[in-house]
């Protein structure tokens, strides 16, 4: 079997030519071949501007259409793809562009009107996503190529472009296809180098146990910038036939529920926030009253009415999908429990940037509830710990989607790296069936007042499910005490006329409820308000170390 993704891509382009292949939600469809005409246009831009193979080319803005183009017309052409969070501060996409030698920027609208090029003295052009426009050249060559591209595109294909023209390079197992910036929750962001074996694999993998027929549909919400969204809502989708439809603007659960309903996807993939926030706000409302909770508890009734609540769920999200797959961080016990006892059809995966992503997964006929599945095809995981089934260890994994290492810092990647194993930094105990389960990760563990070792996700976890209670963080207090910053549920207690006394009172409620649940080491000492979101990273997890020293 030849291992090559570029070799995936171009057999599925010409395969599906005539199919849709990438939508903009309420905006533009590109069917396979319009797809394969503007990577083409694009190679002849960078090839006449003088970009050459191994080339760094960068590109930040929102999910759409243009953005798949850029990214695949990028390592078709065989640059090296840098995809940058459009969410990040302009310094910091100053900082991954120079840093990772960038040549050329793709961006967004909304990029651009932020960021400033002078920052960026190396980059030979800026380019707009949403038309391609050439917003910034630096190289007369760039410019002319720009000026007179569709004049050299009509040159190259007098005859229109057909799919016998589609004849991409091919890719070697250790080539770098990208560099991707992690977001720093405990440090500062590394550029984390992948290679073709990890993206053919990750892809791979996502065939083998992913169901998708082409002119299947799924909407792509979680960002494309981020290995998770990349290779499993669009580089599996884009490889098998697929219909993606982005979002292309901010995935509140109002949004997302409307394009759910709308675009009726076959796959569900998300981060647990929003599974989380979707069930809560739309689902248990609706059961959670007295009589209701008697019958669940009642056997006989007990499955039609599992079955009811069920169909309930599923119409939430668009009631065409097999399976709800989630990933990226800790799913809040609580719901997944609920999700478990009506036999909904989920399953929880692990892994992280540095394998592009996956580690861990299984399917969900056979997924053990509390896990996050079993070492992924071309995986291994082992436990650092003398007793893996009962002592928790640090997880330590190895196989073909592990990166090569930190770009420009050999000295991060050696602390990794050893042996041939990737030290993940995540805590956790495998059972004998080789379920993984993760109980932290060891950066955010602390330590109690006599050595004791603490998860604060696991603490956080009992105070959201407590009420108005939206997202809270955990922090060490000077004298080895916690407390607990807590951003409440305010659309919840505006409804119930609630004023700020009222929710401080609850929230003092709340940590006695909490602390009654808790060894006396985890207890609470202390919460405080917080009237914003906390800030996240583009997995949804709270960026801790914002917020160590605010009490």
């Amino acid at each position: 079997m030849e291992k090559s993704f570029i070799g995936l891509l171009e057999n599925s382009i010409k395969s599906y030519w005539d199919l849709p292949a990438l939508s903009d939600y309420k905006g533009i469809t590109l069917q396979y071949k319009d797809l394969a005409r503007k990577i083409e246009k694009v190679h002849i831009l960078l090839a006449e501007s003088g970009v050459r193979q191994g080339d760094k080319i960068s590109i930040c803005g929102r999910n759409s259409a243009h953005w798949g183009v850029a990214f695949l017309a990028a390592l078709t052409y065989g640059a090296v793809a840098v995809p940058i969070l459009h969410e990040f501060k302009p310094e910091n996409i100053h900082h991954i562009v120079n840093h990772s030698d960038s040549k050329l920027l793709f961006v967004g609208d909304g990029v651009w009107e932020e960021i400033d090029e002078a920052q960026m003295p190396s980059l030979e052009g800026i380019v707009l996503l949403g038309d391609f426009t050439l917003l910034i050249s630096r190289s007369e060559k760039l410019t002319y190529a720009r000026e007179h591209l569709n004049e050299l595109f009509g040159k190259k294909y007098p005859n229109n472009f057909r799919k016998d023209h589609v004849t991409y390079r091919r890719d070697t197992p250790e080539e770098l296809a990208l560099i991707n910036y992690t977001s720093g929750t405990t440090s500062a962001s590394k550029g984390v180098m992948l290679p073709y074996r990890s993206v053919w694999s990750n892809v791979t993998f996502a065939k083998e146990v992913i169901d998708l027929k082409p002119g299947d549909k799924v909407v792509s919400m979680l960002p494309l910038a981020h290995v998770y969204g990349m290779s499993f809502e669009f580089l599996y989708e884009i490889c098998n036939g697929s219909h993606i439809h982005f979002l292309t603007r901010i995935p509140s659960p109002k949004i997302i529920l409307q394009a759910f309903s709308e675009i009726k996807p076959k796959i569900v993939i998300a981060v647990p926030l929003i599974i989380e926030k979707i069930i809560k706000k739309n689902v248990l409302p609706k059961i959670d009253n007295l009589p209701m909770r008697i019958l669940l508890k009642t056997p006989i009734i007990n499955d039609k009415i599992k079955e009811k609540i069920k169909n309930q769920i599923a119409q939430v999200f668009g009631g065409e999908f097999y399976q709800v797959i989630v990933g990226g961080a800790a799913f809040n016990h609580e719901v997944e429990k609920f999700l478990k006892d009506v036999e909904f059809p989920y399953t929880v995966g692990y892994g992280m940037t540095e394998c592009g992503p996956i580690i861990a997964y299984e399917d969900w006929k056979r997924f053990k509830e509390g896990s996050c599945g079993k070492a992924a095809p071309r995986m291994e995981i082992r436990i650092d710990s003398a007793d893996p089934l009962h002592t928790v260890g640090e997880i330590l994994t190895r196989g073909d989607n592990v990166m090569l290492g930190y770009y420009k810092n050999p000295e991060a990647t050696a602390e990794v790296l050893k042996d041939g194993w990737l030290r993940t930094g995540d805590l956790g105990t495998l059972d004998e069936e080789g379920n993984l389960t993760i109980k932290g990760r060891s950066k955010n563990m602390l330590l109690g007042p006599s050595g004791q070792n603490i998860y604060p996700e696991e603490i956080e976890e009992k105070i959201n499910n407590l009420p108005y209670v939206n997202e809270s963080v955990v922090i060490q207090l000077k004298d080895y005490k916690l407390a607990a910053l807590i951003h409440p549920d305010y659309d919840a207690a505006n409804v119930d006329h609630l004023s700020t006394e009222d929710l401080q009172r609850i929230m003092e409620e709340n940590r006695v409820l909490a602390n009654s649940e808790l060894p006396a080491y985890s207890a609470i000492s202390k919460v405080k308000i917080y009237e914003q979101e906390f800030e996240k990273t583009p997995k949804k997890s709270i960026k801790r170390f914002l917020y160590q020293d605010t009490l």
